[in-house]
């Protein structure tokens, strides 16, 4: 299956107060711990509110398919939700697709995606010697409707002054010719360039011990594999609120 450019949403939320999560990486956890407090916080808000995850839902974590499983509900009453593509679930569609070895997949932490979906990394080559067998087996067993729902993932929210996306953009091209690949895999060009970002672009995918805040680069990835945070921001009048798990 030939990879397609990812949707690219707009969309202007000057009277919609937003929330941005930084990458979950299986904590399923801290999940539900992020969207407590932002309830408790959205309560004094009016209107409807907008969650934005910035992708890597799977790897390394423990709850993988628990926390596609929730993104894939309805959201929290009175909420809307977007679930931006990172490339921990791009990786998982290439190994689907055929584009990447299983050996390629492992060492992206899947071994802990697989087994969250009951299946055991260690013994399933011995059951399968044959590469073959075992990756038709993985694919057959992985949920359709996770898969699907992954494939159908934007790659970028536009707003008018604030960009969120997984890893960032490269700075001397302009939004329109911006590569799902920069979009996604992107670190030293953008987080080293001196050249002035367009507006607030707020990202994930560089961990950081502490959310990296920047004059036009805010970095909301703070491995919430390992160290039990997950970090949110909320947008709103023009303002930004930090907090975490």
């Amino acid at each position: 299956m030939a990879r397609q450019q990812r949707p690219r949403l707009t969309l202007d939320i000057a009277a919609i107060p937003t929330y941005a999560i930084g990458d979950i990486h299986g904590r399923y956890d801290l999940l539900v711990k992020a969207e407590e407090a932002i309830l408790r916080d959205g309560a004094r808000l009016p209107g409807r509110k907008l969650i934005v995850t910035l992708g890597d839902y799977i790897d390394r974590g423990p709850q993988s398919a628990q926390v596609i499983d929730h993104l894939m509900e309805p959201p929290p009453d009175g909420f809307d939700r977007i679930c931006l593509a990172g490339n921990h679930e791009i990786a998982m569609l290439d190994y689907i697709d055929g584009w990447a070895s299983y050996d390629d997949w492992m060492r992206m932490g899947s071994a802990q995606s697989l087994k969250s979906y009951g299946l055991d990394p260690e013994h399933l080559p011995l059951i399968f010697p044959s590469g073959v067998q075992l990756d038709a087996f993985i694919r057959h067993s992985l949920p359709h409707t996770h898969v699907d729902f992954m494939r159908a993932m934007p790659i970028m929210l536009d707003t008018p002054n604030v960009l969120f996306v997984h890893a960032g953009i490269d700075p001397t091209l302009p939004l329109a010719a911006q590569t799902d690949e920069d979009l996604v895999l992107i670190r030293h060009r953008f987080l080293e360039s001196r050249v002035p970002l367009p507006k607030l672009v707020v990202h994930g995918h560089t961990p950081n011990d502490a959310p990296d805040i920047r004059p036009r680069r805010l970095n909301l990835d703070t491995r919430a594999y390992r160290s039990g945070k997950l970090t949110v921001a909320r947008f709103w009048q023009g303002q930004v609120h930090l907090f975490s798990t």
